[in-house]
């Protein structure tokens, strides 16, 4: 098999979904898409997806379909670009196209692999880190903000020659490697959204505002120091996070000059993404629930399996809960509760 004769079905079209989408059909790959909104679905059909950014400025029709009833042929590859907490209903949409030697790719944030292969059985599903950026400017109007790569690999066997062919498919989106660690690719990008998008949720604050304050980088230490300890249970190799952070060197040492280098890093990586703002604060204000039970929920509900305390990642979902519910408002006032009182 080539690489070209690959057929996808990519699932959702939002910011990194339909830039794939659009980026694999410029380059002559079969693809289509499946949204639930109907309207949405038609305007890519019929006025296509206009794409900007790093990668370049096109406007590329997709055939794009609001149920998979619709679907006429069935395909190689699911690409998994909804929401996370829209991935189950849109997964079971979607199974009955997807060829019986086909395979799923999570593209979610947090870890969900576990869930899906509940759905479609672990021996087709395949993990995916995205390590790039993009925004959705307006319906149809989508841009790839920030560069980076796709991490692919199985979570149960190494990479093979399939696992090639879908990374040569992929690269004309971006650069692509393989690893036989993905879970442990996948747990790294987790502690860091559990430590920034979370956090960001409870106050409303930029990250750089944010990681001024000397409580919440302490807060966020203890984020990591807990998810690292649940890693540890679950047999986890947590990989570097972007080639620079590693989350044991970071926890490593006592004393005020280890405590020091911990709080400088935090300051350095707040000033850098300073006008950062939270992907889960920007659901909340839309009205959307969060993937707080993929990331900082993740760490919590495999901390309860092996009887680990993990106080601090619970009292994160436990407010964010409770801001999807409205029974807390989003404001930097949160790190004043008292859960959080022993970081003062």
């Amino acid at each position: 098999m080539k690489s070209t004769d690959l057929s996808f079905l990519v699932l959702g079209a939002g910011a990194i979904g339909g830039i794939t989408a659009a980026l694999l059909r410029k380059n002559g790959y079969d693809v289509e898409i499946l949204c639930r909104d109907k309207e949405y679905a038609s305007l890519i059909s019929d006025k296509g997806l206009s794409i900007s950014g790093i990668c370049g400025s096109f406007t590329v029709r997709v055939p794009s379909y609001s149920s998979a009833s619709e679907i006429s042929s069935k395909k190689d590859i699911i690409l998994h670009a909804t929401k996370a907490t829209d991935m189950s209903a849109a997964l079971s949409d979607a199974l009955p196209v997807l060829k019986e030697s086909g395979f799923v790719v999570s593209m979610q944030n947090g870890i969900c692999e576990d869930e899906l292969a509940s759905m479609a059985g672990t021996e087709r599903i395949i993990g995916c880190v995205t390590g790039w950026g993009a925004t959705m400017e307006s319906r149809g109007a989508l841009s790839m903000t920030s560069a980076g790569d796709f991490i692919l690999g199985y979570p149960a066997k190494p990479p093979d020659d399939f696992l090639d062919i879908l990374s040569e498919a992929l690269s004309v989106i971006v650069p692509v490697r393989t690893t036989d660690n993905i879970m442990g690719h996948l747990y790294s990008k987790l502690v860091i959204n559990s430590c920034i998008t979370s956090l960001g949720a409870i106050c409303g604050l930029y990250l750089g505002d944010m990681l001024r304050i000397r409580k919440v980088r302490k807060i966020f230490i203890e984020i990591i120091r807990e998810a690292v300890s649940v890693a540890d249970k679950m047999g986890i190799r947590i990989e570097v996070f972007g080639g620079r952070l590693d989350f044991r060197k970071f926890l490593s040492g006592t004393g005020f000059i280890a405590e020091l280098r911990r709080h400088g890093l935090i300051r350095l990586i707040g000033f850098k993404y300073r006008r950062l703002k939270s992907s889960s604060l920007q659901s909340l204000e839309r009205g959307k629930k969060t993937e707080i039970d993929y990331l900082n929920g993740y760490i919590v509900h495999n901390a309860m399996k092996y009887n680990l305390a993990v106080p601090v990642n619970s009292v994160v979902v436990d407010m964010i809960h409770e801001i999807e519910s409205k029974k807390r408002e989003i404001t930097p006032e949160n790190f004043s509760d008292k859960s959080f009182n022993r970081f003062n």
